[in-house]
């Protein structure tokens, strides 16, 4: 019997826009007009497509149609003219930007075409809280081989020659990680999915979760088998409906069929996961923090000396990675480290996923491999700036990140690069700014943020971050002065020394790399008493 998938896009950002409705109508539909017994229609509710200025998407396969920004009301047109008579309707077609023309399918846009996806790689084509559609697609089959075929050791092994390295932000060699707590021989050890995603403009952690939450579950479980733990934690935040829905379901039936719990697939290993809801803190991102949230005391980091792998979660040896990180691990282990070592730069292996925001054209979810410049994230897959106003900057890393000028576009994306232009990678989020941003209020928008989620454990973060923003707040009004922006590099400098976490050793970035590449637009703030952007209380006046 011929059959026939339709996708529905019920991420976040779709739901946002009545996805549900769309998915409930053409299933009404469907069941009503399906008279042909040679051909099977099923309707799933997948996870976030990534293209999100489009959504909701609605994907038609093996036809490879896809149309976009879909309403309850096209169910019917879609029904009776493409599923049924096997017609195209134009109208909702999506429109490539860069090609200036109509495509029928989402591959051929130059958004979905420079992508590789490998943490997205189910994302759109399954639904999350069906385990058996993520089995189909090869999932647990990782599990499986490393169970039946390989030693703890040479699962770690096979992580560090694969060159991952930790998606939250920090860069950290992840086989690296694995083998320091291997190598304590104290037990209970614990294993840790931090999604505890809280930059502005970031989703990309929560994505993963809502849209294929058993690859971190198998992530994790490897993991686990490869330092003899058998207690992990999946810490997501309160404001992550929707993910902590379709994890808890995910756990639920990996369980049920023996990939989770006790005695997994005959194998005499016992693994199990519980979820613990974080009360949305940003510090509580950060590692120490979060497993002082899981204790349940007040989300505050500690010294760095004390390392998790050695002392974590209750002073255990404990490994903690970001969502990413533990979608990433299934892959590399079924398809062999080489194969991910072969992917991206000599330094940063793989692939990135990145929250494509701000003003460009095509906003969302993106998969890249390491490497990729700015220029083409930006202009090719994001394809420019709205309006075709003139680009000004793009923010990489979250609120702790550098803005990076035009003049650096084609500057490579990965770790090492970023750092020294003076941003970094974060987990993930990249937000492009035109003419009409204010880089000073930039900067002030930041530093109020974070001056806002600082635990205040520490002086240098606590009363650093807040004099620097008084400085910034008066720059933007009219009453700065050119000592400031001494006192203001100064006081960077000493909160990213003597700060006792990565929010406040980081927090500075945004103010040191606005001071570097658009010191003129501070100066005109400060001499001309005026906003270049017209965005501050100060606006400039114009003819």
């Amino acid at each position: 019997m011929m059959s026939k998938t339709v996708y529905v896009c019920c991420g976040t950002g779709c739901l946002a826009n009545n996805s549900m409705e769309v998915y409930k109508e053409l299933k009404r539909l469907i069941e009503k007009y399906e008279v042909d017994a040679e051909v099977k229609t099923t309707v799933k509710a997948t996870g976030c497509n990534g293209l999100c200025e489009k959504g909701p998407l609605v994907k038609i396969q093996p036809d490879d149609i896809c149309y976009r920004k879909v309403k309850a009301k096209d169910a019917e047109e879609i029904v009776t003219k493409t599923l049924l008579n096997g017609e195209i309707i134009d109208r909702l077609l999506i429109f490539d930007i860069t090609k200036g023309k109509k495509v029928t399918s989402h591959r051929d846009t130059d958004f979905y075409k420079s992508q590789k996806k490998i943490a997205l790689r189910n994302i759109g084509e399954i639904d999350p809280a069906n385990i058996d559609d993520y089995i189909e697609r090869g999932g647990y089959e990782a599990l499986r081989k490393m169970l039946s075929q390989m030693a703890p050791e040479e699962v770690i092994s096979e992580i560090e020659k694969s060159g991952l390295r930790g998606r939250g932000g920090g860069g950290f060699p992840t086989g690296r990680k694995w083998r320091q707590c291997d190598s304590i021989d104290s037990y209970p050890k614990y294993i840790i999915c931090n999604g505890d995603e809280g930059d502005p403009g970031a989703f990309m952690d929560r994505s993963i979760m809502e849209g294929d939450p058993n690859t971190v579950i198998e992530g994790m479980t490897i993991c686990a088998y490869s330092i003899k733990s058998n207690n992990g934690f999946i810490y997501i935040r309160d404001e992550y409906s929707l993910a902590l829905k379709n994890m808890d379901a995910a756990i639920r039936q990996a369980k049920e069929r023996g990939f989770l719990g006790k005695n997994i697939m005959g194998s005499g290993f016992d693994f199990d996961i519980q979820i613990v809801r974080g009360g949305g803190a940003f510090v509580c991102g950060e590692s120490t923090a979060l497993m002082q949230s899981i204790e349940g005391n007040v989300g505050e980091p500690r010294a760095k000396y004390i390392h998790s792998v050695e002392k974590g979660l209750w002073g255990q040896p404990t490994v903690l990675n970001n969502v990413e990180t533990w979608a990433n691990v299934p892959e590399i282990i079924f398809k062999g480290s080489e194969w991910f070592n072969s992917i991206g730069t000599d330094t940063s292996k793989g692939t990135k996923v990145f929250s494509l925001v701000g003003k460009v054209k095509n906003t969302g979810l993106v998969e890249i491999p390491m490497g990729t410049t700015l220029r083409e994230l930006v202009f090719k897959i994001g394809g420019g700036i709205i309006g075709n106003k003139k680009f000004k900057a793009v923010q990489s890393g979250g609120p702790s990140g550098g803005c990076i000028p035009e003049s650096l576009l084609d500057l490579p994306v990965d770790f090492d690069t970023l750092k020294k232009a003076g941003s970094m990678m974060g987990s993930g989020g990249i937000i492009v700014m035109d003419e009409r941003t204010c880089m000073v209020d930039v900067a002030r928008y930041y530093l109020d943020f974070l001056s806002e989620e600082s635990c205040g454990k520490c002086v240098a973060c606590r009363e650093g971050i807040k004099r620097m923003l008084e400085i910034l707040t008066d720059i933007c009004s009219g009453k700065g002065t050119v000592e400031d922006l001494v006192l203001l590099e100064d006081l960077c400098h000493t909160v990213g020394e003597a700060s006792l976490c990565g929010l406040g050793k980081t927090a500075p970035n945004p103010v040191l790399t606005t001071l570097k590449y658009f010191r003129d637009e501070y100066l005109a703030h400060i001499n001309e008493k005026r906003c270049p952007a017209g965005v501050c209380p100060i606006k400039e006046v114009r003819a």
